[in-house]
């Protein structure tokens, strides 16, 4: 009888366990919410400018380049964290129409247009805010929201 208990309570655990790894989701890292939100902040400040010559923000828009490239290593370093990664890597590609992207286009133009520069702003405090949900909940619903903005970039 209690080798029947073992085998049971046994094998309940490694269900467990083994659905605890299908899952592959890094837990909640306090590091990664707050350094998401400030660099949320401070792009959000910079892109309020991008309506003003470029290079008269280039300190600043390098500082938020550096940010950007450390919570990209300190990403890929976490295990679990392919989906934030991913989403670091869009936000931090040139040749998208998010982060990286917006100040390329605004160091190609030197100037942007009002209008634009707003358009834009929302969709990328839009990606950045989804990415901030997903690091603080950790849940499955904005998990698949996220996803979803990954593929369809």
């Amino acid at each position: 009888m209690k080798t029947i208990k073992h085998t049971i309570l046994l094998m309940a655990i490694s269900s467990i366990m083994l659905s605890c790894n299908s899952i592959k989701t890094a837990v909640y890292d306090q590091y990664s919410y707050q350094k998401t939100i400030e660099i949320k902040v401070e792009a959000e400040n910079l892109i309020d400018k991008a309506s003003t010559p470029y290079q008269d923000h280039l300190q600043d828009i390098g500082e938020l380049g550096l940010e950007i490239q450390k919570i990209i290593e300190y990403e890929k370093n976490k295990p679990n964290n392919e989906i934030t990664y991913a989403m670091w890597q869009i936000l931090a590609d040139k040749d998208k129409n998010l982060l990286v992207g917006f100040f390329k286009r605004w160091k190609d133009k030197g100037q942007l247009n009002a209008i634009f520069v707003e358009e834009a702003k929302a969709q990328i405090m839009q990606a950045m805010d989804l990415l901030i949900q997903y690091e603080g909940k950790k849940d499955k619903e904005t998990k698949d929201k996220l996803l979803q903005l990954i593929s369809s970039n």
